[in-house]
């Protein structure tokens, strides 16, 4: 298997990495990986994760719910309930931060589909991505929603779309700084671009250290801080326009990292401390477990 070695910081050049964590893989192979951080910018990446090409294995599980869609076990069940409140939220957000009700959107790394569809049922012209063939299949079956693979986004012209989602996707992607510039060169003047990732320095984060179950590794290569995104952001064309947390994330988050520890009781301590997270991203909102940052192009 190919590792990817990262010798380079990808958001600032540097060379000097430093040690952070060794974090577990609780959700599918056991296997453990190192976290390291940028000395000069502060950016925190996995380590000797495999390549894009080969990292597939890590994702072929059952439960993997941006893939399957899956009910099963309540950590799933409450991933649903969530998500029906969500995507409006979403959806109203998108319209309040393009100005516009209906326009063009590209919703990449879209999952099942959920998100997509109801954009298109508000009545926007979308198109939707996803490596995943049996996500791609489920969106089909359930929506009538014809997703795209990878591949089709170097076709689209320049200047597509007004908007452009990445709903949790970020984190999972290899050639970042490529993707950066793919973003900017595909939305249209003044275009908005939405991303969603986890925030390593939440609440939750705070608490559960190594265990927190949003490191992800090795599917989550890059842990992005607010900070760091916004440097992203200003290196690639982009004016943070807003910053808004994602609050349910810590309830979700914290009962699966209580999972991952074996506790008794696992749902009640994640149900706590995600209700003590909250409470502090709503004095701080950058402490939230997740957060939504909206760009704009310059």
């Amino acid at each position: 298997m190919n590792i990817l070695k990262i010798d380079t910081c990808p958001l600032c050049g540097g060379h000097q990495l430093e040690h952070a964590l060794i974090c577990t893989d609780h959700y599918a192979s056991g296997e453990t990986f190192e976290v390291v951080r940028c000395v000069q910018c502060g950016f925190m990446m996995t380590q000797g994760v495999p390549v894009e090409a080969e990292i597939g294995k890590y994702y072929e599980t059952p439960d993997y719910i941006s893939h399957s869609d899956t009910r099963k076990g309540m950590m799933n069940r409450v991933y649903h309930w969530v998500r029906r409140y969500m995507l409006i939220r979403k959806a109203r957000l998108v319209e309040h931060a393009s100005k516009i009700q209906k326009g063009r959107l590209l919703d990449y790394g879209t999952g099942t589909g959920y998100f997509p569809h109801t954009m298109h049922q508000r009545g926007w012209e979308v198109k939707a991505i996803e490596k995943s063939a049996q996500a791609r299949e489920f969106a089909l079956k359930n929506f009538h929603l014809e997703v795209e693979a990878e591949e089709a986004l170097s076709t689209y012209p320049e200047g597509s779309f007004d908007v452009i989602t990445l709903w949790h996707v970020m984190e999972h992607l290899e050639h970042l700084n490529e993707m950066w510039q793919t973003l900017n060169r595909l939305l249209a003047d003044r275009g908005v671009l939405i991303v969603a990732v986890p925030n390593p320095t939440s609440k939750d984060a705070e608490k559960y250290q190594a265990w927190w179950a949003a490191y992800d590794v090795p599917r989550h290569l890059w842990h992005f801080t607010p900070s760091v995104m916004q440097q992203f952001g200003t290196k690639h064309g982009f004016v943070l326009e807003g910053e808004h947390p994602m609050p349910f994330d810590a309830f979700y988050v914290s009962m699966l990292t209580e999972k991952y520890k074996g506790a008794r009781c696992s749902f009640l301590k994640g149900l706590w401390t995600g209700m003590f997270a909250w409470f502090s991203s709503l004095a701080k909102k950058e402490r939230s477990s997740s957060m939504i940052y909206v760009f704009r192009k310059k």
